[in-house]
């Protein structure tokens, strides 16, 4: 298994960056309703956000993927 094929998903990745839901949203600048959207998978980030999301938890987003 390469490092491409390895996912984590965007509640374990800001758990892991040391992140509260609200601080993720304070600087995400969304609701903290959007980010709990997004970790339980009710909706889906645009590019742009998920690419902003991978740059504030320190990880590829190649590697960033919704809920499993």
């Amino acid at each position: 298994m390469s490092e491409k094929d390895i996912r984590i998903s965007y509640e374990a990745a800001r758990v892991n960056s040391k992140m509260s839901q609200a601080e993720a949203a304070k600087e995400l600048n969304v609701s903290l309703k959007t980010i709990q959207n997004y970790e339980s998978g009710r909706t889906s980030p645009n590019w742009d956000m998920h690419n902003r999301m991978a740059t504030l938890y320190g990880i590829p987003c190649e590697m960033l993927s919704p809920k499993r």
